[in-house]
Order: structure tokens, then sequence, then C-alpha cells
């Protein structure tokens, strides 16, 4: 009996660790106007926080703009050629420092110990030491094609995964350090009937990436192209998020989120529809056990926050009714 009532003790406490770091998580965006600020919002859909990022928006297109890992939040100044990083602390988040880069910046993402920024013509990598990002790139590469429609970077174990919808998926390889090394190189096995990638998510050395105008979503690996699933009734999915099985793509002329169970090879969709929307979803992230999605409707955006249960279902929390600029980039910061 003492070994029942210890068991249900450590999950009655687990289960109110979960909830507490829950209620404790935020959910960031960017404003993407000039000049541009961060936007911090409880998971119950309440404004927290605006803060100036110092630098412009101005960035369409593409996924990924605002990136969180532990208490680190990167912002994509896209009209001042920058990167914003804010630290969380005991009033909120903090402007920290203003990284230059060499292209306008479209979408960031964090490694081990690197920061990679995609701009339009080459991804770049800085350093990360604790909390502080280098000014100074470490490595630059440039783009295969780098004709401005760069979408999303992705980390996929010892490389850079990389969109441009100009039809190019490509790899970046990183040194020993974690900084972008040689030379961009193109998947091998792009689908025939290729037509503007999107969005991505990696996992391991797993990557997801969305071929939006073709309807397809596909599995690289290893630098291959290893399996491609249609989108069915919804069209063109465009930017993606992971929940344990289940992968979520954003289909803006649908207006809907589709679900889709993962595994080994596949990519089998499973619920068609599981969330719809006022106007077309920008980008979508997830973490805590929710899901969050701005979706845009001329210079209007929205900020849909969902909870996830363990059967991947949506449940709507807080939509918020109105963001007076056309918002960039969506990030959840899971609570301690």
């Amino acid at each position: 009996m003492k070994k029942y009532y210890v068991s249900v003790l450590i999950a009655l406490i687990g289960s109110a660790n979960a909830a507490h770091a829950g209620q404790s998580s935020l959910i960031v965006t960017a404003s993407n106007a000039s000049p541009n600020q961060l936007l911090v919002y409880s998971t119950g859909g309440q404004l927290m926080q605006t803060v100036a990022t110092g630098g412009d928006g101005g960035v369409s297109g593409n996924s990924g703009g605002i990136e969180a890992a532990g208490g680190i939040v990167a912002v994509v100044n896209f009209g001042s050629l920058s990167v914003s990083i804010f630290e969380q602390g005991a009033n909120g988040f903090e402007m920290k420092e203003l990284v230059p880069t060499i292209s306008s910046p479209v979408s960031v993402a964090f490694g081990a110990d690197h920061l990679y920024i995609l701009g339009t013509t080459e991804v770049e990598s800085h350093r990360i030491s604790g909390s502080s990002v280098s000014a100074n790139a470490d490595g630059e590469v440039g783009l295969l094609v780098a004709d401005g429609s760069a979408a999303q970077v992705g980390v996929v174990e010892n490389q850079l995964i990389i969109t441009e919808k100009s039809n190019m998926i490509e790899t970046v390889n990183l040194l020993g350090g974690g900084a972008v090394s040689g030379v961009a190189k193109e998947v091998k096995g792009i689908p025939a009937n290729v037509n503007a990638p999107f969005g991505l998510v990696t996992r391991g050395t797993n990557a997801y990436v969305t071929i939006a105008h073709a309807n397809e979503i596909s599995l690289v690996r290893n630098g291959s192209v290893l399996a491609v699933t249609n989108s069915g009734t919804q069209s063109a999915p465009c930017w993606l998020t992971l929940v344990g099985p289940y992968l979520y793509s954003s289909n803006s002329p649908s207006m809907t989120v589709s679900r889709y169970a993962v595994y080994g090879q596949q990519i089998i969709q499973d619920v068609a529809v599981a969330a719809t929307f006022d106007g077309d979803p920008t980008d979508i992230a997830a973490g805590a056990g929710f899901v969050a999605v701005i979706d845009g409707n001329g210079p209007l955006s929205h900020l849909s926050i969902f909870s996830v249960d363990s059967d991947g279902d949506l449940s709507l929390l807080q939509a918020v009714d109105v963001i007076n600029s056309a918002a960039n980039g969506v990030a959840v910061v899971p609570g301690e």
C-alpha cells in the first residue's frame, strides 16, 4: 500500500508541476512594424509586455522570424539588418543585444551553442556564450539562389537545412564547433513538381519541409528527400510544427491547420481540418503543451492559442482579437 500511495503522490506532484509550467509559459511574436516590437502574451491571451527591438520589421513570406531557447528570444529586424536578443528576467523580457547581419534577416534557429541567421542572400552563425550572442559571425555561406526568396532555416544535427521559395531546398554543413562552413548543397531527390518550398521543422536527423504550391510535405534526411505526402483537400501547407508523433501544418489559402501522424518515413494526414482561422496563417509553433498560430488579414493579425491533449487534438484557449500590424513569427517560451 505504501508503494501505491507514493506512486500516486509522485504522479500528483508531476501533474501539479506540469500545470504550473503551463500556466507560466508565454507566447511571443513580433509586430513586424517600423519600429519593430516584441509582443509577449500569457497562454490565456493577455498581452503582458511590449518591448522595442531597436530595429525595423517588414519581412513577409517566411517562418521562424522569432525563436526562443531557454530564456533567450531572437527576433529578426528585416528592415534594419539586425537581430534583437532578449533575455527573460524577474521583470519580464529585456533587450540584451542587437546583432548586425550580413543581409536582411528572415529566419533564425538556435543550435547547441550557436544562433543561425538566414538572410536574403546568406546564412550566418553566431556563437552563444551563456545568454550572450556574439555580434560577429564566425561563419557565413551564400545561398544557392539568393534572390530574396529565402524562407526558413532549421538545424539537423551537423547540418542546417534551408528553404528558398524559388524552388530550392539546401543544406549547409556545420564545423565541429557549430559554425557554418563550405558551400550550400542542393538536397537530392527534390520532387520534379517542386513549387515554392516554404516552411520546415526539424527533429534529430529529420526535417519536414512544405512544398506549398505543390500541396505537398516532404521528409528530408541526410540531404535527400525520402518521402512526399499530398495535403489532400487543404491548399498550400506553408508552415509546420511538431508535438510528439504529430505534425501540424498551417495552410494559408485554406485558413486551416491540418494534423499528420509521422513515424519512420511515414507522413500520414489523419485530420484534414484540426483548426480554422479568419485570416491566412503565417506561422505556427509548439511547446509546453501548447500550439500557437499567427494569422493575417490585410494589415491586421490574430494570435490563436491551443492546448494539445495526448491524442493530438487542439482545443482553443484564446484567440487574441487584433494585433494592429502584420505580425511576424511566433514562439512558445516554456515556463519553469
